[in-house]
């Protein structure tokens, strides 16, 4: 196995460490770093960032050819490690220990631990593995702002070692939201300024929703009650898709159940997991989202779009356009029509 030491405490050390340990070209721009290598011994891309002077953000997409692990030295910020992998799976240990702990696809691992004590993440050569690791520094090096201040004393009181402990881990049930989250970071295309402060508000999004899954993972552990497997959250999360590419379909809670064999209760689980939403109510968001937007793209009268979008009726088409807009559909429509004749 091919161990890279890494020095986590500031991410330009850390870049130039897996430069020079990897190979590759790094670029810099704005502050963000990206690592792209193609060679014999790896490939891939590592992406990152600094959110804060005690929060960084690394994305990691590779396929290493040979067994490899990260060994991360922070000696003088003890960050906390959020793990979350979108693709393939991995493993993380402590290197004074010799457990494993094992992190498959849509989980997220949490870890902690004193120094001297450094801690690995191992790739498997030939396997691809995506991944998105949040570091924040348990001793801050840059006096935050009270909001900043308030999450970072959250997290050091949920997920750092205690009652004698030298170390802290925590592995999370499924979860699509994070998911979906990290989508929306690789899919920022601004830059400067409006990226960093995009990158920040769902880096901090991200660290809330583990805040609440690790409530609910304790919750559901404490209530014998269990959660849907890896493959179920598969299949909500392509359901919900189906639902978002055809919202014109007639679905029902029965109808979705025998189409992916799952049963209501999973189902409502992982709608409200996945989009903190019932599958009813998730349907008629996608309906009102998608007629709202053919008001604003399309020369469809009211009647059209409601039909288009899988409904029959006007009134309660009208109803619960206005609940989400605060607006009817016809006072939107002639709205947009006089702001395109403005310009």
């Amino acid at each position: 196995m091919h161990n890279i030491s890494l020095n986590a405490n500031k991410i330009e050390v850390l870049f130039n460490n897996l430069q020079q340990e990897l190979g590759g070209v790094l670029n810099i721009l704005n502050k963000e770093y990206s690592l792209n290598v193609n060679n014999n011994k790896f490939q891939g891309e590592i992406i990152g960032s600094s959110i804060n002077k005690n929060i960084s953000f690394i994305d990691f997409d590779i396929r290493p050819k040979e067994d490899l692990c990260f060994e991360y030295n922070a000696l003088d910020v003890n960050p906390i490690y959020f793990i979350y992998v979108t693709q393939g799976h991995l493993t993380f240990n402590f290197k004074d220990k010799d457990a494993k702990h094992n992190l498959e696809q849509f989980q997220t691992g949490i870890f902690s631990n004193e120094p001297p004590q450094n801690t690995g993440l191992i790739f498997k050569k030939n396997q691809r593995v995506c991944t998105s690791v949040i570091m924040v520094n348990t001793r801050a090096v840059e006096k935050e702002r009270e909001n900043d201040l308030i999450l970072r004393e959250r997290l050091l009181q949920t997920f750092m070692p205690n009652n004698g402990s030298s170390s802290y881990y925590y592995i999370g049930s499924y979860n699509l939201t994070i998911a979906e989250r990290i989508k929306q970071l690789n899919a920022i295309k601004q830059e400067g300024l409006v990226r960093r402060l995009l990158t920040k508000g769902i880096v901090f999004t991200i660290l809330g929703l583990e805040i609440d899954q690790h409530k609910k993972d304790l919750a559901n552990l404490k209530n014998k009650t269990g959660s849907l497997s890896v493959d179920e959250m598969a299949t909500v999360k392509e359901f919900a898709e189906f639902i978002q590419n055809y919202p014109e379909r007639p679905y029902s809670l029965e109808v979705i159940s025998r189409k992916t064999a799952l049963s209501p209760a999973k189902l409502q689980e992982g709608f409200k997991i996945l989009h903190n939403r019932t599958v009813s109510d998730y349907i008629r968001n996608v309906r009102v989202e998608k007629a709202e937007k053919m008001i604003r793209t399309t020369d469809l009268n009211i009647s059209e779009i409601v039909y288009s979008i899988g409904l029959t009726s006007r009134s309660y088409f009208s109803k619960i356009f206005k609940k989400k807009y605060n607006c009817s559909p016809k006072n939107y429509q002639d709205h947009q029509r006089r702001a395109a004749v403005k310009a």
